[in-house]
């Protein structure tokens, strides 16, 4: 006799290789041995996390893999786990135990027969136990996020920002060609996309110590919560990574000018030669924090890659200027005024060192 399947858990992986086996026993231990299975959305790990999955769905039925080349971030991999399964509930949870399992089938039930749109692991209501998470400025962090996404989204919770959370597969597909997928928290923007509020039942999470493995989270994080208000509320107009791209440009003309004036000033270096440095220090400037922060969800991390893209991302910024001054100074000769050629260049020199960026540099648009 073949069980109908009922729900579908994500699990999106990053580095998780030793963690998936002992996981999948726990979500059988909860869940029992039949109407779910897992589906692993892996960001080509480099410990191979991908090939464990494999090795395991060899042998369980229940385990499936989707492996992403070239694309990474929580959020976009459980949009790829909500249109991969037939389940009529999907759950999404992290890999690393961190998320207690034992809470699936009580999650379940309260959206299956109790009239939740969403059923979510909180750590911050009450009976809930941060005590396990050996961080307490990564507590703080939450908790300020969290106060941060109730005031600009209206969604009250008290952990918008959880990352263990269970609905109705319908309810995501509807949602999902609105939402942005950046960043890493997904549920935030769910109960955002939403044209109607989503009635949501929040149980008690003891959030326990990752048991094996590093944590993904680094100082980018709060960029990417940012980036992800940013994108709920403007990215249709200005694309969220190309408003990145043109901060960190921002603060590059600031070290460009420091150098500037350093070398003039404080080294008395003739002008062509302070220019150069000057130049070549804002990109490489530019580069560094564009890698950290633009292009986090494909940084270049190995020395080789770094070199690489380094010389990449010079070369391409050489062309954009070439084409910023090429343009404004063509404006201005046909009678424009000097501020407005001004702005005219340098608006097409970073749309050009945007693109060229982030083809050559950091891989596909």
């Amino acid at each position: 006799m073949t069980m109908t399947l009922d729900l579908a858990i994500i699990l999106p992986t990053l580095n998780e290789r030793e963690n998936l086996a002992p996981l999948i026993d726990r979500i059988e231990t909860a869940l029992g041995p039949d109407g779910w299975e897992v589906i692993v959305v892996d960001d080509n790990s480099p410990d191979g996390t991908a090939d464990e999955a494999r090795r395991l769905a060899r042998a369980d039925r229940r385990i499936r893999v989707i492996q992403r080349i070239g694309r990474r971030g929580l959020a976009s991999a459980a949009i790829e786990g909500f249109c991969a399964t037939a389940a009529p509930f999907v759950a999404v949870m992290d890999a690393d135990h961190q998320h207690d399992p034992i809470l699936l089938p009580l999650m379940l039930e309260s959206v299956r027969k109790e009239g939740a749109d969403v059923a979510v692991a909180s750590r911050f209501t009450l009976g809930a136990s941060t005590a396990e998470w050996d961080n307490p400025d990564r507590v703080r962090l939450s908790g300020f996020a969290n106060g941060l996404a109730r005031r600009l989204t209206g969604v009250e919770l008290t952990d918008p920002m959880s990352g263990y959370f269970l609905l109705r597969t319908d309810t995501a597909l509807a949602l999902a060609p609105r939402l942005s997928g950046v960043g890493f928290k997904i549920l935030l923007d769910l109960l955002a996309t939403s044209d109607t509020p989503l009635k949501v039942r929040e149980f008690p999470l003891n959030f326990a110590a990752r048991r094996s493995g590093e944590s993904k989270l680094d100082r980018a994080i709060a960029v990417d919560f940012l980036a992800g208000l940013y994108d709920k509320a403007f990215g249709r107009i200005i694309p969220t990574r190309f408003a990145l791209f043109g901060t960190v440009g921002a603060m590059g003309v600031g070290v460009h000018l420091a150098l500037l004036y350093a070398c003039l000033l404080a080294a008395g270096a003739e002008f062509v030669w302070s220019q150069t440095l000057a130049t070549l220090g804002a990109m490489t400037f530019n580069f560094w924090l564009n890698n950290f922060l633009t292009y986090r969800d494909r940084r270049l991390d190995s020395l080789g890659q770094m070199l690489r893209g380094w010389a990449s991302f010079v070369l391409a910024c050489s062309i954009g200027a070439f084409a910023n001054v090429a343009i404004a100074t063509a404006l201005f000769e046909r009678g424009v005024h000097s501020l407005i050629a001004a702005l005219v260049g340098i608006a097409i020199g970073s749309v050009w060192n945007y693109a060229l960026s982030s083809r050559f540099v950091w891989g596909r648009y």
